[in-house]
């Protein structure tokens, strides 16, 4: 029997997703993928993958898994989530070894929303139109075309299980920082008022919040005298629509690709992670940034993600990180004197 992980518990959202299904906006298919790529990349990096290869994207959700069929070795990254290997604890941000038919359990993360678990070699799921990630609204890619629930059992590619254990360092979540923009491209069908609203007041993620869009609640933003309305034109991902109501909507990966509603701004794709991984009811401020900023500030965060395999590290063994503290040359005796 090939190996599976068997998706025994599931306490919340969970989907397939790769680099995502690229060259469909014409055709009306946004191209999904990670809400935060450099948390996705992280996972299937610790575990040797390519950075876009399909991992599990688990949001605000807990998890439990088995392995079958074979010992797989897999990790977790991003919104920090307690685990434990048969009931023991382990850490997140490393690799481990899932032995044939132990159990791993991912607790609903302490912060933040988006965590991800890659395997080595992958999931051994059909690709639909390039990608195995899943888009929910067209029912394309993922497990079947749908999203994960319990009791699926997830085919797994064959790979070696040789080798060390790697760790990376955490990927910082950046839940108070501001959210960077580009104004526009229809920035100058708001009033003063409303850019000025826009840019200074802190808004919140709403309850009305997923993969397509995070709808904010605040301060309504004031339109211009021509209105809300203008004639449907293309979006993406860090659109910032504001329809009638005036409280803004960014728009995520598995975004519509054309909309009706004025775009104040642009998210910059750097910080697309930073307010996907912001729960309902939690802070965004948002500070306009030039073009040339904001491409500098994208070419930086793809050279982030190309470093990750060079920054693992060896996991160090309980006795090897002791030794490594030195703690017997700091030794004394039981008047304080040093031996």
């Amino acid at each position: 029997m090939s190996a599976h992980l068997r998706l025994a518990r599931l306490a919340g959202a969970a989907s397939i997703q790769d680099g995502g299904r690229h060259g469909y906006l014409r055709y009306g298919l946004s191209a999904s993928g990670p809400m935060d790529p450099l948390a996705f990349a992280a996972a299937n990096r610790l575990v040797g993958n390519p950075a876009d290869a399909a991992a599990l994207e688990f949001g605000l959700a807990g998890a439990r898994l088995r392995a079958e069929g074979g010992a797989v070795r897999l990790a977790l990254a991003g919104a920090p989530s307690g685990m434990r290997l048969d009931g023991e604890p382990v850490a997140a941000h490393r690799s481990l070894v899932l032995p044939d038919g132990a159990e791993l359990t991912i607790e609903r993360p302490r912060e933040g929303v988006f965590a991800y678990l890659a395997v080595s070699g992958g999931f051994a799921v059909r690709s639909v139109m390039g990608s195995r990630a899943l888009h929910q609204r067209a029912a394309l890619g993922g497990l079947d075309g749908r999203a994960l629930r319990e009791g699926d059992r997830l085919p797994l590619t064959a790979s070696p299980m040789g080798g060390t254990d790697v760790c990376l360092e955490p990927v910082p979540l950046q839940r108070t920082a501001p959210i960077r923009v580009v104004l526009g491209p229809q920035d100058d069908l708001f009033s003063e008022t409303g850019l000025a609203t826009f840019l200074h007041e802190t808004f919140t993620v709403s309850n009305r919040a997923d993969r397509m869009g995070y709808q904010l609640d605040g301060p309504a933003i004031a339109h211009g005298p021509g209105g809300f309305n203008i004639v449907s034109d293309a979006t993406v991902a860090g659109s910032v629509q504001v329809p009638g109501s005036g409280r803004p909507i960014v728009l995520l990966a598995d975004r519509q690709t054309t909309g009706g509603y004025p775009k104040i701004a642009t998210v910059i794709s750097a910080d697309l992670r930073r307010i996907a991984q912001r729960r309902p009811g939690e802070p965004v401020r948002f500070e306009a940034i030039d073009l040339a900023t904001a491409t500098r500030l994208a070419r930086e965060e793809a050279a982030r993600i190309a470093a990750l395999g060079a920054q693992l590290k060896p996991v160090e063994s309980e006795t090897e990180r002791l030794m490594a503290a030195n703690l017997a040359g700091a030794a004394v005796d039981a008047l304080g004197t040093e031996d």
